[in-house]
């Protein structure tokens, strides 16, 4: 059944981290969450902990995966009104070391997976005249260094798409914002990796949810296509 009353979140990458802290955030600000993973068993969990939450086995590389995972959205939350896309893996090396498949794998996921779920959420926005849509980026959207040949091409792809979108859709009433994340985002894993740095020398997810939300509810007159997420101690 359609949910008539939440506005409906849906997080494209839900893992540790990031893409939990977004759906923690939307659901505390009243959103219908729809979250997309290609493995269901955190999204199966926090779908379990938050109201009004449902999880999704979704590929964004593949476009009947997207489809399929979007028909259901649309038939048990209703049409999406808030698309924060996550996902954003990929693989470090430099061009002799990463493989054809790598490169692709990394284009699919960030870029082309954006195309995909953003063609999905487009047409509702568009007749109802408002949305909007959340891309998380990297330091790599805006330069390549060693050891992203694979990475950085197609986090710039995925900011030319976004730049794109913002353009064409902002005078159709439709938010489309990017989040550059620049630094290490605090978890477990992160914290074992770097047991000296400081707290808050990592990037809090929360922190990062929080610039989504804001986002989301800027005034149409002064809406941001770029912020960056920064801590204190990462140079620039």
């Amino acid at each position: 059944m359609a949910n008539d009353k939440a506005p409906v979140c849906a997080v494209v990458g839900v893992g540790p981290g990031n893409g939990e802290a977004f759906a923690r955030r939307f659901a505390e600000d009243g959103y219908a969450l729809a979250l997309l993973a290609r493995r269901a068993d955190l999204t199966a969990r926090l779908a379990s902990e938050l109201p009004r939450a449902k999880a999704y086995a979704c590929d964004v590389a593949d476009a009947a995966s997207v489809a399929a995972a979007f028909e259901k959205i649309r038939a048990e939350l209703g049409d999406v009104d808030v698309l924060v896309f996550n996902a954003g893996s990929g693989v470090w090396g430099a061009i002799e070391e990463v493989s054809p498949e790598d490169f692709e794998r990394a284009w699919r996921i960030n870029a082309f997976g954006l195309f995909l779920t953003a063609r999905q959420a487009i047409p509702a926005m568009r007749a109802r005249g408002r949305g909007a849509i959340i891309v998380v980026g990297a330091t790599a959207s805006r330069r390549g260094v060693a050891g992203t040949a694979a990475f950085a091409p197609a986090k710039m792809a995925q900011r030319g798409l976004a730049e794109s979108m913002a353009r064409h859709l902002g005078p159709a009433g439709i938010h489309v914002a990017l989040i550059i994340v620049d630094g290490i985002v605090r978890s477990p894993a992160a914290r074992a990796r770097y047991p000296d740095r400081p707290e808050d020398a990592f990037i809090a997810p929360s922190g990062v949810a929080d610039i989504a939300a804001n986002l989301v509810r800027q005034d149409r007159s002064a809406w941001s296509f770029e912020v960056e997420a920064r801590p204190y101690a990462e140079k620039w």
